[in-house]
């Protein structure tokens, strides 16, 4: 199905499923234990043996020679395999670093070998007795260092984001010079690390020359063709299935090294492996968000009119990778006639980096959305009342440009509403909770909105069960609700009566999981699939098309009303379609927004911060189920406070790795600091965005609220600061006396 114009009415426009907030249906399978994650898909394959993932000492150099001899003697080891055993493999798509194969080493716990044993514990003690001999070079592991000679580099984060290496608008240097209110600061973000829940796991089993992997990923499509040419495999020689997904937030997009050695590994011991990577591993050997050195430069009339906006930004990589796209939505948030947007990448010999979770939005508006506040407290103005004055209709790039559907101020309207941001006092430092000092921060929120073509299989068998097939990934996202519930508004049935089947590369291809485009686009082609089978219904039943009402299980024609499961007495109905996009993306900006609201405490004498409540109002599309939205934006919003408040990789910039590569070291938000979160969706639909007439709101939700949380800690102490995390030893030593 092409769809090329704006969607009128139809079947979804029903709203007696879609839309509502609907119980997760694979929900009693999490909370029972008995989703089959990756690694503990036993019944898949028999005989199953274990492989643990060696990783490099060194983060740049050469491997000069393995020992494996005292390892091959072992108890239990069944096969080892040496990245001196294979050549360099080819990198599969959105790969920076090289997974496996020869002796160069490009990033410390780069993968050097995989050893095979009958359990885990023999396969991890046999591992620490290979003797590796490296050839260490020095590296470039810092990039404040490395930043100052660091070039212009262009790129596209593959989920809606990207900049070329400076672009302009007028005369960005001479209005700036002009402003009568002027700001210009410098901010810092971490490198950050997914951690995911489930790590990364694969089983791998070959049947001659085709592989199966089941393995954990969100880009199934994606990732057969990656398998294959890495492995030098012909695609229909390799099947991925991934049915459950214990979370990605991007670190699952690509192929990483536990699918890779699986498979070498299974091909050595010749019967089926399973291999997890552990945590250390999944900080330096998989991807991690890169850190950023942003400098914002913002030019404004005394009456908070924006005549300049220049955002910078310099981030580092291997020497194959990308920038992280951090000025992004500063090409879109906010008018202003004048305008300049640039990115620089320094070449680092660190592991890569890649996408995560809203990548170039959610460390871009850290900085940008700290930067407005700032500016609005230099203008004198209130910071909702300055965003909304900067308000745009327009693409500021290309002003003849509208997009599809912008309601950022009331977002904004809608949140200080319903937060009580009236009764914010201004002034930092003067509100105190018994040894708390209390502040009330905001922020705009900014995702763009993608689109991409996605597919699914629809089949109707004679009891009047429906069952989509597509490789769409649930990575703990709902989609297999949404999807059901898609299924069950077109042809006409009680959700009950759909099957959903996901992660299956053998099913058509959908648009996958990330960039918060999986939702609208995969339901999207679950309704082309269903458009075409409610064709084959109607013809079968000798009904016409365009009369035919698919409701209450039944199709209804006129005064003829038959069960839908007749339409297949004679054999099972099947379509197969895909939707897929014409020109409106290019002819409308479409965007999502938000307004991100927090309240912290932060203890007069430690500089302790706590979060009190939160507030995030999204303007996003028509919102498929909104309990499970709600979901998504509150996780969204949780990370955004581990952003603000204490998510760092911390860089060994002597040795080149993390330092902090486990749960223990690298900390991350936990219920007791999230006490209260409030999400207000606002009712809208966007036809030019799809038939659904929604939008991705995944994403959106950590887009801005780190920039939140860090002015609410400015209102509540006064201390302004730009390098993040807002960790204590930032705070302390700058905290008003405590009186």
């Amino acid at each position: 199905m092409k769809f090329d114009t704006p969607a009128g009415q139809n079947p979804i426009d029903q709203l007696k499923v879609v839309g509502k907030a609907t119980d997760r249906i694979d929900g009693k399978y999490k909370t029972t234990g008995t989703a089959p994650y990756a690694y503990e898909r036993h019944d898949v394959a028999p005989n199953q043996a274990y492989g643990y993932v060696l990783g490099a000492t060194i983060a740049k150099g050469r491997v000069r020679g393995i020992d494996t001899a005292a390892a091959r003697r072992a108890p239990g080891v069944v096969a080892i395999v040496t990245t001196l055993d294979t050549p360099r493999l080819e990198r599969g798509r959105m790969n920076a670093a090289y997974l496996f194969g020869g002796d160069a080493i490009q990033h410390y716990h780069q993968a050097v070998a995989v050893v095979v044993a009958e359990t885990f514990e023999q396969a991890r003690a046999a591992a620490f007795l290979v003797r590796v001999d490296y050839a260490p070079e020095p590296g470039r592991f810092d990039l404040a260092a490395e930043a100052p000679a660091a070039p212009p580099v262009g790129g596209n984060s593959g989920e809606g984001s990207g900049a070329a290496g400076a672009e302009r608008v007028g005369d960005f240097e001479g209005a700036f010079a002009q402003a009568p209110v002027q700001l210009d600061a410098t901010y810092a973000t971490a490198d950050e690390s997914h951690a995911m829940m489930e790590p990364h796991a694969t089983i791998a089993a070959w049947t001659g020359d085709r592989l199966t992997l089941w393995t954990s990923n969100q880009m199934i499509a994606w990732s057969k063709g990656s398998v294959a040419k890495i492995l030098g495999l012909k695609p229909e020689n390799v099947r991925v299935d991934s049915p459950y997904v214990g979370g990605g937030f991007g670190g699952k997009l690509f192929v990483r090294a536990d699918a890779v050695l699986a498979a070498l590994g299974a091909r050595a011991a010749g019967r089926p492996v399973k291999v997890a990577l552990t945590r250390p591993l999944i900080a330096n050997n998989t991807t991690h968000r890169p850190a950023t050195i942003q400098r914002i430069r913002l030019g404004a009339t005394k009456d908070g009119t924006l005549t300049a906006i220049g955002h910078e930004s310099t981030s580092g990589n291997l020497a194959d990778g990308k920038p992280e796209t951090a000025v992004d939505q500063t090409k879109l948030l906010y008018a202003g006639a004048n305008r300049l947007t640039a990115m620089k990448l320094a070449r680092l010999d660190l592991p890569e980096g890649n996408a995560m979770r809203a990548p170039g939005e959610a460390p871009g508006l850290l900085a940008l959305e700290v930067a407005m506040d700032e500016m609005a407290e230099k203008l004198g103005i209130d910071p909702v009342e300055f965003r909304i004055r900067n308000d745009t209709q327009t693409d500021p790039m290309k002003p003849g440009r509208r997009f599809s559907h912008r309601n950022l101020v009331g977002c904004l309207r809608t949140g200080a509403e319903k937060f009580g941001w009236a009764k914010r006092n201004p002034t930092p430092g003067q509100v105190r909770d018994g040894r708390f000092l209390v502040g009330i921060g905001m922020a705009a929120g900014f995702r763009n909105n993608l689109l991409v073509k996605s597919g699914a299989r629809v089949r109707l068998d004679r009891d009047g069960r429906v069952t989509v097939e597509t490789d769409m990934t649930d990575i703990g996202t709902g989609s297999y609700t949404i999807i059901a519930q898609t299924a069950a508004e077109m042809m006409g049935v009680p959700l009950d009566r759909v099957v959903v089947r996901l992660g299956d590369s053998d099913f058509p291809a959908s648009a996958g999981s990330g960039g918060q485009f999986g939702a609208n686009n995969a339901t999207s082609g679950v309704y082309a699939a269903c458009v075409q089978l409610r064709e084959a219904v109607a013809q079968r039943l000798g009904i016409n098309s365009a009369d035919a009402v698919f409701a209450n299980g039944q199709v209804r024609s006129g005064n003829r009303a038959v069960p839908l499961g007749e339409a297949a007495q004679a054999g099972e109905l099947s379509a197969v379609d895909a939707i897929e996009y014409g020109d409106l993306a290019k002819t409308y900006q479409q965007s999502t927004f938000a307004g991100h609201f927090v309240e912290v405490g932060v203890d007069a004498d430690t500089a302790e911060v706590r979060v009190r409540r939160m507030l995030a109002v999204c303007a996003a599309g028509r919102i498929l189920n909104p309990k499970s939205a709600r979901s998504q934006v509150i996780g969204g919003m949780t990370m955004g406070v581990g952003a603000a408040l204490m998510e760092e990789l911390a860089v060994d910039t002597r040795r080149g790795f993390f330092v902090n590569h486990d749960l223990a070291g690298y900390e991350v938000p936990v219920h007791a600091d999230i006490p209260r979160q409030e999400v207000i969706f606002l009712d809208e639909a966007d036809p030019i965005s799809s038939p659904m007439k929604a939008k991705g709101v995944g994403e959106l939700g950590i887009c801005g609220v780190g920039a939140a949380v860090a002015n609410a800690v400015y209102n509540a102490t006064g201390v302004r600061v730009r390098d993040f995390p807002i960790t204590l030893d930032k705070l302390i030593e700058r905290m008003p006396d405590a009186a």
